[in-house]
């Protein structure tokens, strides 16, 4: 197995700057994912790795040694695309001794590797069959399972799950997991989906407009976000935003936009002396709104806009004037559209941003 990492790297397409000034080191065996919406950047990296694009400048490292100069095939990566790219005339078991044989493999060595990642896999049944003849879950299997014999010292997986039902996506994921932390390969997940990645990953590469945004864990991009886009992204329902500013009240902080005033916890002192106080974005998370109908000190007025249940929760969508806001609620609680409600907000989870950067303000 191998460590990954990326000095400076970039990647121009004429004019377009796809990728811009990426550092990232990825440890051996661990499981990274490139996250990040549409056109940010992230398959043109894994592609970059890969050798499939030719880096524009900076350096791509497999442990200590630079592969900018060598040939896809001689990075010893193995490569699970979106559309599977399975050869449609041959069998299951042709399919995953292919890459084998072109590398001169012997047969009984090849036979070997082919039957102990289909039995991991469990698709031995599925050998003789043809890819028209498996479900959408069964011919990502088969896709994985040839990655998996090359036994490279790098996977890497560019939306692998993207074609697949909600329910095949949820056990599918699971498997990957099971079977990388089994395997030990260092692998790199491109990936859209930002439950998925949070499910999968050691670490995330958060990405947008080809500039990494935050290189974290699940739990940090969550609580700990290092700007509004991050915040933004991360987390479904996605967090709460509202444009206002911050003024100093009897030695306190406090945030005022339209009707709206809420005290601000101390710790937020130290950033805001430093920021334009009339220029500042306020986040919370849906989860962190309480919604009732009893006046309570501290409360804001508000009205029921929305009711959407989910089953273990409902999503409860709100009007304060002109700010919406979503909230998360245990259903049962029986509010429904048009009723007047008070809204409060947990002082200690709430985020602060700089309007013009968007970067955090702690």
């Amino acid at each position: 197995m191998a460590s990954v990492t990326l000095r400076n790297l970039n990647k121009n397409f004429g004019d377009v700057r796809a990728v811009i000034e990426l550092d990232l080191e990825i440890e051996d065996g661990e499981f990274v994912t490139l996250l990040g919406p549409s056109g940010c950047g992230k398959t043109t990296t894994l592609n970059c790795i890969a050798g499939l694009e030719e880096a524009s400048s900076g350096q791509i490292l497999f442990d200590d040694y630079v592969v900018n100069d060598l040939a896809p095939r001689d990075r010893d990566v193995a490569m699970v695309f979106q559309d599977y790219a399975l050869y449609p005339h041959m069998t299951v078991y042709e399919n995953l001794a292919f890459g084998l044989k072109m590398r001169r493999v012997t047969t009984n060595e090849v036979d070997h590797r082919v039957r102990q990642v289909a039995d991991i896999l469990d698709i031995t049944s599925l050998l003789d069959r043809r890819p028209s003849q498996l479900s959408g879950g069964q011919r990502q299997r088969v896709a994985l399972g040839r990655a998996m014999v090359r036994d490279a010292v790098v996977f890497l997986m560019d939306e692998p799950l993207s074609n697949l039902d909600a329910a095949l996506r949820v056990r599918t994921r699971s498997e990957i997991k099971a079977l990388q932390r089994e395997l030990g390969t260092t692998t790199v997940y491109v990936t859209h989906d930002q439950e998925e990645a949070m499910v999968l990953s050691d670490r995330m590469a958060i990405m947008n407009h080809g500039v990494l945004q935050q290189y974290t864990t699940s739990y940090e991009a969550y609580n700990n976000p290092c700007n509004r886009f991050v915040a933004g992204f991360i987390g479904n329902p996605k967090m709460n935003f509202i444009e206002g500013s911050v003024e100093t009240v009897d030695g306190g902080w406090l945030f005022s936009a339209q009707r709206l005033r809420l005290s601000l916890p101390a710790s937020a002192g130290q950033g805001l002396r430093t920021r334009n106080q009339n220029d500042v974005i306020l986040g919370v998370r849906p989860e962190d709104i309480k919604v009732g109908r009893e006046q309570q000190p501290g409360d804001i007025e508000g009205m029921v806009f929305m009711v959407e249940p989910v089953g273990p929760v409902d999503y409860v969508d709100l009007m304060m004037a002109d700010i919406q806001l979503m909230a998360r609620m245990d259903p049962g609680h029986g509010l429904v559209h048009n009723d007047n409600v008070r809204i409060r907000m947990n002082s200690e989870k709430l985020y602060l941003f700089d309007r013009q950067s968007g970067n955090r303000i702690s």
